[in-house]
């Protein structure tokens, strides 16, 4: 069964209640705007809810480019959990060596060096704690773009909605368009040396913001020219994201520091790293006291991104969202486009991140409930209401394609009819 039947209510209501007592009564109410569904299981492209419905999991935030349980994954996992989940941190753990081995491979070239941590918000502070040792006291990041909700991550997330209730932030942090090289140029000038520019290739949580082409290029140009140090936010963009290993690739950039993450622990543990070139990691080369974390390079974790790694290429999951991404957002483009006419602004993306913009409020996040009725859970984007994402993994099939099609054009079809009279009427007026 796929998609509209509902957890029976006794334990629907008993882990609504749980939420409410123990865990937070706004994520228990936004469970219920979703439909009141309870997940119990994944496999693949799909998620298993406790009555036996089957969502197609088009969401996840971007960490699932390899699917739930990917078996080359779950191999690797298992097989060190029943070894040595966890280590000392005393003695040398080859786990770790390893998995930083295989990551380095697969970064743009000259970048060396990996520090592993557990969430991507933790490798947005890592980066800043190194580029102080670079003695870069000035962070410089977009608006709109997101880089984690802890105290330093945040100071470079650029939306007031989430700085707000926790200001006094980071001092010296500067915010310009995302884009335009030119106002970050004028900024770079002001602070010659000490700099740390955070940029992401394509902002995610903005909505899916694709920048101008040339426009990496040019950022790592001017960091170069005024002795900046630059940091490639891919925490959700790379690892295949977006049809290249690293957003990065798509014009041969090599940052000072890459960040990964989500994708990076194959859909079952959390992991996140620092790729660094030499230069940039020294402070952390001469003293390894200087920045560390209990579970850093923990052995499970580290099973879990070499499994990731490995089933990335194994599968060809880099080529494969880059060409089911191109169809998906020209098929996905032309559905929203025949059910909602002037209210849909555009549909864009680059792999298997795409963007689904909106005119005016309202229908993205209507059209986000709907999709689960019909059995496909998405994203919403944390600092654009006006747009739904879809974040889907590379091991979807032509049958996944075909009922994500399907149930998207049924659900713009529910949706469009509330909006498109009531949008047309008001252009008519104005």
């Amino acid at each position: 069964m796929t998609g509209t039947t509902k957890a029976p209510a006794d334990h629907r209501e008993h882990t609504g209640r749980l939420y409410r007592a123990h865990l937070s009564k706004g994520r228990a109410t936004l469970g219920e705007l979703f439909g009141g569904y309870v997940e119990t299981g994944s496999e693949g492209s799909w998620i298993v809810t406790e009555d036996g419905s089957r969502f197609l999991n088009c969401g996840s935030y971007g960490v699932l480019i390899t699917g739930a349980r990917h078996p080359t994954v779950v191999r690797h996992v298992t097989d060190q959990l029943g070894r040595h989940p966890v280590a000392s941190r005393v003695f040398l753990e080859p786990q770790a060596a390893l998995a930083a081995e295989a990551l380095a491979a697969r970064a743009p070239a000259g970048l060396e060096r990996v520090h592993f941590a557990c969430s991507g918000a933790e490798a947005v502070e890592t980066a800043i704690k190194i580029a102080r040792t670079r003695g870069k006291d000035q962070l410089v990041a977009t608006h709109d773009g997101y880089h984690g909700k802890t105290m330093g991550a945040l100071s470079l997330t650029g939306k007031d909605v989430f700085q707000d209730p926790f200001r006094p932030l980071l001092p010296g942090v500067h915010h310009v368009p995302y884009g335009d090289a030119d106002a970050l140029g004028e900024l770079l000038r002001t602070m010659p040396g000490r700099a740390c520019v955070v940029v992401e290739p394509v902002q995610g949580e903005a909505g899916v913001v694709l920048p101008p082409p040339g426009y990496l290029r040019a950022v790592r140009e001017l960091c170069h020219a005024h002795d900046a140090l630059l940091v490639l936010d891919e925490i959700q963009t790379g690892l295949g994201r977006l049809g290249t290993w690293w957003g990065a690739d798509a014009e041969g950039v090599t940052p000072d520091l890459l960040l990964a993450g989500k994708a990076l622990g194959g859909g079952i543990l959390p992991v996140s790293a620092v790729i660094a070139t030499p230069e940039a990691f020294a402070a952390f080369d001469k003293d390894p006291y200087l920045h560390t974390s209990t579970f850093s390079g923990t052995p499970l974790a580290m099973a879990a991104v070499r499994g990731a790694l490995a089933a990335i290429e194994e599968d060809g999951l880099v080529d494969r969202a880059r060409d089911i991404g191109a169809e998906m957002l020209t098929t996905v483009r032309d559905i929203a486009r025949r059910h909602y006419g002037p209210v849909l602004r555009e549909v864009r993306g680059r792999g298997l991140l795409i963007g689904i913009e909106f005119a005016i409020p309202g229908p993205a996040g209507d059209l986000l409930i709907e999709l689960i009725q019909h059995g496909v859970v998405a994203n919403h984007s944390l600092n654009s209401h006006l747009v739904l994402r879809l974040t889907p993994p590379a091991v979807l099939d032509a049958s996944d394609t075909r009922f994500l099609y399907e149930a998207f054009d049924r659900a713009c079809h529910a949706q469009a009819a509330r909006y498109v009279p009531i949008f047309e009427g008001d252009s008519a007026h104005a």
